[in-house]
């Protein structure tokens, strides 16, 4: 059964320094290991993707990336040079990788325009930004050229994790809810209900966003989200339709991470079997670990078809 994954990490020389910053979230070991390895896209990745039983990766900058370059034009000229390398990259392998574009969302227009190039020039399936920019989420007014533009093109945008501008206090005292342990679930998952509570998929139905990590918990919310909405603070103007209805025809998820089949059944049943797809979150989680568990996932042999390629080939841009 053919295989693709899409939370596939890699970095450019250039973009290797921003890493450091959630290293703050990270153990050491972890954090040695992971650079050499996302600079790496060369026959050890292979050979790993070969391994697992992996056949496409759909390549996307490890975060933060340029989403906490201050300098507007700085944070432009490195985002297009990263597509430009993973564009040679993929053309080297093209059987084995694609990509999803780094954006400079500082500049929207900018985005817009460099979203278009990747997908439209450089064939790339879409893009990934990596949370909040600056301080500014995507559901902000000035994103919505960004909107526009992606909504138009049909490019699937994927969430994924980053720090806040800030710690909460909720966290402080306790190191390990902070980072990839709960606070990037939390931060991202806010990310995502922005965007609903917002409207951009009421103004802008055909624009699709992709989560990891099973949907950062988002699936088994679904009805608790639809009955406490209407006693709590309503978006002005009120949505037309539920959350749930947005979750299910706007947003899908990924495995990346998430190795467990109690969580893929509670996807599958608040996005549907349609909205999943396989990931494996290389190099921050074992490649190894991800194909056996997704070999011995306990669903139907149609459904895991469905996750492990044909879900992505539907989702994603340039696949087929």
């Amino acid at each position: 059964m053919k295989r693709i994954a899409l939370e596939e990490h890699f970095l450019t020389p250039e973009l290797a320094g921003y890493i450091e910053e959630t290293f703050q979230n990270v153990n050491k070991d972890l954090a040695a290991m992971a650079v050499p390895r996302l600079l790496d896209v060369g026959p050890e990745r292979i050979e790993i993707m070969d391994q697992c039983g992996l056949d496409f990766a759909v390549l996307s900058i490890a975060g933060p990336g340029v989403q906490i370059e201050p300098d507007t034009k700085l944070a432009v000229r490195l985002a297009e040079k990263s597509n430009d390398d993973l564009a040679e990259i993929i053309a080297q392998k093209p059987d084995r990788y694609g990509g999803l574009a780094h954006l400079a969302m500082q500049d929207p227009k900018a985005a817009a325009d460099e979203l278009e190039r990747c997908v439209k020039e450089l064939k790339f399936q879409g893009a990934m930004v990596n949370g909040q920019t600056l301080g500014v989420y995507l559901d902000a007014p000035e994103n919505e050229v960004f909107w526009e533009r992606a909504s138009a093109l049909k490019a699937p945008i994927y969430i994924h994790p980053g720090n806040p501008v800030s710690k909460p206090v909720c966290f402080e005292g306790h190191p390990g809810l902070w980072g990839p342990f709960w606070s990037w679930g939390v931060e991202t998952a806010t990310h995502a209900l922005r965007l609903i509570l917002a409207g951009v998929f009421e103004r802008h139905p055909d624009a699709k966003l992709i989560l990891g990590h099973m949907g950062e918990s988002l699936p088994f919310m679904t009805w608790r989200f639809d009955s406490r909405l209407p006693i709590s603070y309503h978006p002005e103007p009120p949505l037309p339709q539920a959350p749930s209805y947005y979750l299910k025809k706007n947003v899908t998820c990924t495995t990346s991470g998430v190795f467990d089949d109690t969580p893929l059944h509670c996807a599958l049943a608040g996005l549907g079997e349609d909205n999943v797809m396989y990931s494996i979150d290389y190099p921050f989680e074992a490649a190894a670990d991800a194909g056996k568990w997704i070999e011995s996932a306990n669903v139907s042999e149609s459904v895991k078809e469905k996750i492990c390629s044909k879900n992505a080939e539907s989702i994603l841009l340039n696949l087929k």
